[in-house]
């Protein structure tokens, strides 16, 4: 009776160890890689399908593995530089569905070309040659939303964030300050996007390479609701 109770244990231990192990195994399972991009377009092909998993709730998790990380140790590639905002609820990585390497993520609030930005950039451009820079806003945008209201409320902020503000000043120069409040604020998120993407071109390191069309340039706004991204076009 005592052997056969141990018997059973052992199978049953035996069993969920195999389960475990198997789960392990199929959670490190590695996607197939995909070839590098041969240009922007593709690199966004990419992003957008990727987008599409996340929202869908389809995420492949690819290039989480310890086998993966061992094999950045090397150096990187990234398929994309993304500048984005530091809002917690924007992680980039997540969004598109990528993993380690896959992107060169510059963050920082209301996605301004700041002067440590434009290095980052440049550094993209030069050493690691990305296909395709990405400029990327989401809705309801903290900072934009401190801009608009100085503009519209005459609301004042301490030295270093109104320092910040100024950055997005410009971009709201080109929307209908007096529209809806709601409407307006969509209106400068995009308009701030699109500054940026604009900054960024007018960099030496990125206009050589748009010269010989070996970057593509793009602008887009996530949605913290639906966690869709909408692309504003190069």
């Amino acid at each position: 009776m005592t052997n056969q109770h141990w018997t059973r244990r052992n199978v049953i231990a035996a069993g969920a160890m195999s389960t475990g192990l198997l789960g392990s195994l199929m959670a490190q399972e590695v996607v197939p890689d995909e070839p590098y991009p041969a240009s922007g377009a593709e690199a966004l092909a990419r992003l957008k399908a990727g987008n599409k998993r996340f929202v869908a709730g389809e995420t492949r998790h690819a290039h989480e593995g310890a086998n993966w990380r061992k094999h950045l140790v090397g150096g990187q590639r990234p398929l994309a530089t993304i500048l984005s905002c530091s809002d917690s609820r924007v992680p980039p990585e997540l969004v598109f569905d990528q993993g380690f390497g896959d992107l060169f993520v510059i963050r920082v609030a209301g996605n301004v070309i700041a002067a440590d930005v434009v290095g980052s950039m440049a550094y993209a451009a030069l050493h690691l040659k990305t296909p395709l820079f990405l400029v990327m806003g989401h809705t309801s945008c903290g900072a934009v939303t401190a801009a608009l209201d100085t503009r519209l409320k005459g609301d004042h902020e301490p030295a270093s964030i109104a320092d910040l503000l100024k950055l997005i000043d410009p971009a709201l120069k080109r929307i209908k300050i007096d529209a809806p409040y709601a409407t307006a604020l969509a209106s400068a998120i995009e308009a701030n996007v699109l500054w940026s993407v604009e900054q960024l071109a007018m960099l030496p390191s990125c206009k050589a390479m748009l010269k010989e069309e070996k970057l593509a340039l793009q602008g887009a706004v996530y949605d913290l609701q639906t966690g869709g991204v909408k692309f504003l076009g190069q």
